[in-house]
């Protein structure tokens, strides 16, 4: 079982806006930066963001993106969903056709764990992870890298 790198990606990009959005819309260019997405990865991923209601873009001087929700109502599911992906532990993709085209022994096993980090990521919102001492710590770190890789007084 595995997440793919575009979920992972699209949580880590909308806890960054989630940790930045205070200050105003935030662009994908300082995200790349501090996340060190590729910024054409991350246009892909917004815009199925943004299609799900998730975030709001500004064009223009000053643009970026916006949370369109509070972050206590977006789940770290959410943020999966929107972009598509999904987090299931069978082997045959939740079409019991593991074993051939039959069901194998433990095909209900890794239905129920998938069952369980499905419950666990909907429960997960995006306030509860900026509250974490942990999160906060890293993004103190990330900004201040943020802000010396564009400090231009030498």
């Amino acid at each position: 079982m595995r997440l793919t790198t575009r979920g992972r990606y699209a949580v880590t990009a909308m806890l960054d806006l989630a940790l930045h959005d205070q200050s105003g819309p935030v662009s994908l260019s300082e995200i790349a930066d501090r996340q060190g997405i590729s910024l054409s990865y991350l246009e892909q991923l917004f815009s199925r963001l943004r299609k799900q209601g998730l975030v709001d873009g500004t064009r223009g001087p000053g643009g970026g993106y916006r949370l369109l929700k509070s972050v206590n109502l977006i789940s770290v599911a959410d943020v999966i969903d929107a972009v598509d992906e999904t987090v299931d532990a069978t082997r045959c993709g939740g079409q019991r056709n593991c074993q051939g085209e039959q069901r194998c022994l433990t095909h209900d096993l890794w239905a129920d764990l998938s069952t369980q980090i499905r419950n666990f990521l909907g429960n997960v919102s995006l306030n509860e992870l900026v509250a974490q001492r942990s999160v906060q710590v890293i993004r103190q770190l990330q900004d201040d890298r943020h802000e010396l890789g564009h400090d231009t007084s030498g």
